[in-house]
């Protein structure tokens, strides 16, 4: 994609795309997402490792603070019996966020994919379909869909079918709306500082209207909204929808 702002072009490309057996494709995406997997594993190694139940270290007080945290999140909003997604839960929402400020290192954020944001939502789909399943049976699923009457059906399935949509469009648009917006700053203000300097004459506003000053400074303090406080924020949604739906699709068993 190719932006033009006031003549300053901003680029949003893959560096590289390399066809395997002419039909499997690496692109960035795929890429910034095994170097995310990656972070996430190195940081959990360093984490846990050397634990000690007596005068532990602050590495791994850290590593027992977002366990309990994930705890009290998960237990929390889904009940003592969702323990055992504590583990999904926790790899989903350290994902996204890894995924979400990985931008600030300069590579593409793979949550600016629609296809990562998809396939996420899709897994969780399954998770809340087999839940129900679970809960009121094959049977008692679709029937589900006929309620309160048989008229409905159509528009239950639409309902049913909008919730992966719904999650992950939801993530794409706002990760991809703050990079789209930082990029349209940057733009913005490398012409305005070009104008600003280009009104000293001769060679000094020259050679100083090629430099964007204004580019330096405004773009980090946006930044702190719209890469961290939106990265965390919607990697904290993302993850309480999905534990909400789960408990949502389990609430009348017994």
């Amino acid at each position: 994609m190719e932006l033009d702002v006031s003549g300053a072009r901003i680029f949003y490309t893959f560096p590289f795309d390399i066809p395997i057996l002419g039909k499997i494709t690496i692109n960035e995406t795929l890429v910034v997402s095994w170097i995310v997997m990656a972070i996430i594993t190195i940081a959990c190694i360093i984490l846990t490792r050397n634990l000690k139940v007596e005068n532990i270290s602050k590495r791994q007080a850290l590593a027992e603070m977002i366990v309990e945290m994930a705890n009290n999140f998960v237990v929390g909003n889904m009940g003592e019996k969702f323990r055992y997604f504590i583990p999904f839960v926790s790899a989903l929402f350290a994902t996204s966020l890894i995924s979400n400020l990985i931008s600030l290192i300069g590579l593409r954020s793979p949550t600016s994919d629609l296809s990562v944001e998809a396939a996420w939502a899709v897994v969780v789909f399954i998770l809340i379909t087999r839940q129900k399943i679970k809960t009121n049976g094959f049977g008692g699923y679709l029937k589900d869909f006929t309620t309160p009457i048989f008229v409905m059906t159509p528009f239950n399935i639409l309902s049913e079918l909008a919730t992966p949509v719904s999650m992950a469009c939801r993530h794409f648009g706002n990760i991809l709306s703050g990079i789209v917006i930082n990029g349209l700053i940057y733009g913005a203000l490398a012409v305005a500082s070009s104008a600003l300097f280009g009104l000293i004459p001769g060679a000094v506003g020259d050679f100083l209207s090629k430099i964007p000053f204004l580019s330096v400074g405004v773009p980090a303090v946006l930044s702190v909204y719209f890469d961290w406080f939106t990265g965390f924020m919607q990697a904290f949604i993302f993850c309480m929808l999905t534990v909400m739906y789960i408990a949502n699709a389990a609430e009348t068993e017994e």
